[in-house]
């Protein structure tokens, strides 16, 4: 068998028991997806009017509000479900089986491929449920032409690639399953200092560099433009640099600490 065709087996294999794990143990993908649909139904419907009053300027639209936070969210809900395969990259790590699966005659990448590419997969899945309860309250695009849904569907993939290779790195560096889960809330609590709920213009002037130079908020733009027709800029070319440069920085992260001899 060649190399690629072991790679290929190896990971295929590895892919099937992460999407086992998930099926087996469905408590933590459902707790990090909740979160985002609580946020969605608690903005659009607590303080919906509120908000759309404050950004527009004018009187309270809801519907407005909700084409406005719906982006943020479907982000946020890639962001959440990374902090599951931080804490399953780490209980693998705490449990042994990578330790067997060292002496094993498998191709050594495979571990982390399929982590990475069911995470993806769980990421894709979450933001379909996210954005199917958007459209259940409201939410519509359209504007917005194939060739943008198609872009749209390819940044979030590229966007959860990248925080995925981010949070493997995180579950590697942990020391318990506990630790990993926090080490990683950052991917989910950066949103909330981003343009995902209101404009990086209506926050005080000391905090818009927070929000504005991170990688949420420049995808949060783009996505916002490909779906809803609102001007995108230089925030397109700012999204695919941040995702390719958290993809890179999360791979060599990861499989260096990986190939690292165990202590």
């Amino acid at each position: 068998m060649s190399s690629l065709a072991l790679a290929v087996r190896d990971s295929s294999t590895m892919l099937r028991r992460n999407l086992l794990h998930v099926r087996r143990y469905p408590s933590l993908t459902l707790n990090l997806l909740l979160t985002p649909v609580v946020l969605l139904l608690l903005f659009v419907y607590i303080f919906g009017d509120v908000m759309s009053a404050g950004i527009g300027g004018g009187g309270a639209d809801r519907s407005d509000y909700i084409a406005y936070l719906v982006p943020g969210l479907l982000l946020m809900t890639i962001g959440g479900t990374t902090i599951g395969t931080a804490v399953s990259v780490s209980m693998d790590m705490t449990e042994g089986i990578i330790a067997r699966f060292r002496t094993m005659a498998i191709h050594r990448p495979s571990v982390l491929v399929g982590h990475v590419v069911g995470s993806v997969l769980q990421c894709v899945m979450s933001v379909v449920l996210v954005g199917a309860v958007a459209v259940a309250i409201g939410f519509r695009s359209t504007d917005a032409t194939v060739l943008e849904w198609l872009a749209a569907f390819g940044l979030l993939v590229l966007f959860a690639l990248a925080l995925t290779w981010i949070a493997v790195g995180m579950g590697l560096i942990s020391p318990n399953p506990e630790a990993a889960s926090n080490n990683a809330m950052p991917l989910i609590f950066l949103p909330f200092i981003s343009s995902a709920f209101v404009p990086v213009d209506a926050m005080p002037g000391w905090f818009q560099p927070i929000a504005e130079y991170q990688p949420f908020t420049p995808a949060i733009e783009t996505l916002r433009g490909l779906l809803l027709g609102t001007e995108i800029g230089h925030n397109g070319w700012l999204a695919l640099a941040w995702s390719l440069a958290l993809t890179a920085l999360g791979y060599f992260w990861s499989t260096a600490k990986f190939n690292s001899d165990p202590k």
